[in-house]
């Protein structure tokens, strides 16, 4: 048999059997781009979500340690003297630029003490979970005592999966803490 021939049989048994279109389908590169990205889009973008979202968490926490520092200097330098609650968060409210709802999120709790020794503050999650912000005071402050400020605000996660969350309701507690003793003002 010559080769010719041989190599007609051969290309009639290959496509009688399929295997030319195997060959074929096999070298085929069409789609697979858009197969490959089917299966890397999801992880790739919850990935990118997270990777942003700690980011905001962790700028945000250094907004409100911002926020606690020059608050504290207020009370530390005697001219928040005469200010109440209200107008304390206020002035609190105006370091914090837009970055979340001061106003009704960000709890102040400002307690004094005779000594650092003395200082015993309250857990503010209960054993649910849960913010509890009851024991929270507004006390005014005298020339050399010492003073405790705490911020406390619930920034809501939305890629929860990732175990940002510390608290039920998927939120991270944010608490910044400033203690100090005063001037002699």
């Amino acid at each position: 048999m010559s080769k010719h021939c041989r190599d007609q049989l051969i290309g009639r048994t290959k496509r009688r059997f399929g295997m030319g279109a195997v060959r074929r389908l096999a070298r085929q590169e069409d789609g697979s781009a858009a197969v490959e990205f089917g299966l890397v889009a999801m992880p790739f973008l919850a990935l990118m979500f997270a990777i942003i979202e700690t980011a905001l968490v962790f700028f945000a926490g250094q907004v409100l340690e911002t926020a606690a520092a020059d608050s504290a200097r207020l009370i530390m330098t005697g001219q928040a003297q005469g200010l109440n609650k209200d107008t304390f968060k206020e002035k609190v409210c105006e370091k914090i630029y837009g970055l979340f709802d001061c106003q009704s999120g960000v709890h102040v709790d400002v307690q004094t003490f005779s000594s650092f020794a003395n200082v015993d503050l309250k857990n503010p999650v209960d054993e649910d979970g849960k913010l509890d912000t009851s024991g929270f005071k507004y006390a005014q402050s005298k020339a050399e005592e010492i003073v405790v400020v705490r911020l406390i605000y619930q920034w809501p996660i939305a890629v929860a999966m990732l175990g940002l969350s510390n608290m039920a309701g998927n939120n991270r507690l944010m608490m910044a803490t400033a203690a100090f003793r005063n001037e002699p003002f």
